[in-house]
């Protein structure tokens, strides 16, 4: 599979962290307040985003019951993944960590694409 089929879901949460966190997004950027919206314009533009409503209350409570006592913020992330049973890509150790000794292990592999 090349890099250019690939597609990537997020529920719109994904916005309101983005917008939470934009002060240290751009503080730990090398490049200026202008060059980040750019970046995040192109970015998001790749994202489809779903909305959580979609997402089946079964897949909730499961994503809930993985993540409750490793990082709660990340429970929709990880229920879109199990309702599309599509990989999940985090770059956060310890979530996969923890995910992992919870039988969850459908995580993608970013490596293949450097």
């Amino acid at each position: 599979m090349d890099k250019s089929d690939l597609e990537f879901y997020c529920p719109n949460y994904l916005i309101t962290e983005i917008f939470k966190h934009k002060e240290r997004l751009i503080k730990a950027s090398k490049v200026g307040e202008e060059e980040v919206y750019e970046l995040l314009e192109k970015t998001l533009q790749q994202v489809n985003f779903v909305n959580e409503e979609f997402i089946s209350l079964g897949n909730l409570i499961h994503a809930n019951r993985l993540c409750n006592d490793i990082d709660e913020k990340d429970t929709l992330f990880v229920a879109l993944s199990l309702e599309f049973d599509a990989q999940f890509w985090t770059k956060d150790d310890i979530l996969k960590n923890g995910l992992r000794q919870k039988g969850f292990d459908n995580f993608f592999d970013d490596t293949v694409y450097e």
